[in-house]
């Protein structure tokens, strides 16, 4: 069980800090790669922490593949995202602090179908996202995603 506290006076004090990465990816139809998490029902971009070994774009790449059945190559850096004002507490006693780096990635192939940290995959239009049940954190990256700086953003 996975419970994301933001901005919540009474939320737990982080324990420990994970590198994990999320991604934007976009299709054909300009649709956005979109998963329905299995730890809290949320709706969120695919991704995950980063395994001791791997780089981190090769995190993006296998946790995309893992979440969503597709294959993808990063193509760019859409922030990093540090707020501690967001933690997020497991049913093992730990929490953490958000430390996520936000990817853009580009279809490469595969079919989507759920992975193990997933519900449902689904490509979704921008204008449908409000419907979704989505985290804050995540609808600012998603944001920054369309947003299509030049410049990453940070915090």
């Amino acid at each position: 069980m996975r419970i994301d506290h933001y901005l919540e006076f009474h939320a737990p004090a982080a324990t420990s800090i994970v590198v994990a990465v999320s991604v934007f990816v976009l299709d054909e139809a300009e649709r956005l790669l979109m998963i329905r998490r299995a730890d809290n029902d949320l709706y969120s971009l695919p991704g995950g922490p980063q395994q001791v070994g791997e780089t981190i774009s090769a995190a993006a790449v296998r946790q995309v593949k893992a979440e969503t059945g597709i294959d993808i190559e990063v193509t760019g850096l859409i922030g990093i995202y540090s707020d501690p004002e967001h933690v997020i507490s497991y049913d093992t006693g730990e929490v953490r602090q958000e430390f996520a780096i936000a990817f853009r990635g580009r279809v490469l192939g595969g079919s989507p179908h759920p992975g193990t940290d997933s519900k449902e995959v689904l490509w979704v239009e921008q204008a449908l996202l409000y419907e979704l049940t989505i985290h804050p954190a995540v609808r600012l990256r998603i944001q920054h995603g369309f947003d299509a700086s030049p410049a990453p953003y940070y915090s």
